[in-house]
């Protein structure tokens, strides 16, 4: 069982930089695939990074590279979302997903899910 702990959201202005944080419990973390997925009033669930259990694989959705990065500190339980340039169609309920041994950009396929950060970028 893995509990997952999203923090980091908040308000801020188109251009502007927010660093969300995802931290787990357990002490099998560092075995597990992280990912970042989005959710968006009125729309579906929607992949945005991920990052492999070791750190050395990751992938990003086309909208949000360059400008987006995941990482991940397996000492620390804990897997970020460096978010910079941010645009208004960021805005959404960003949640982190753990998966045993998925690593795709499915929803459907990761094991665990937090409770989700509102990230909020105004115009």
């Amino acid at each position: 069982q893995v509990q997952l702990v999203e923090s980091g959201g908040g308000l801020v202005q188109a251009g502007g930089s927010l660093r969300l944080s995802c931290v787990a419990s357990g002490r099998t973390f560092s075995s597990y695939h992280m990912g970042w997925f989005r959710q968006a009033p009125g729309k579906e669930r929607e992949f945005v990074a991920r990052i492999s259990w070791s750190g050395s694989s990751t992938y990003y959705e086309v909208s949000v590279k360059g400008r987006f990065t995941i990482s991940r500190d397996n000492a620390k339980n804990t897997v970020y979302l460096q978010m910079n340039s941010l645009k208004p169609e960021d805005t959404a309920v960003y949640y982190c997903g753990a998966s045993r041994s998925y690593f795709g950009a499915s929803s459907k396929e990761y094991n665990y899910w937090g409770q989700g950060t509102q990230v909020t970028v105004s115009s």
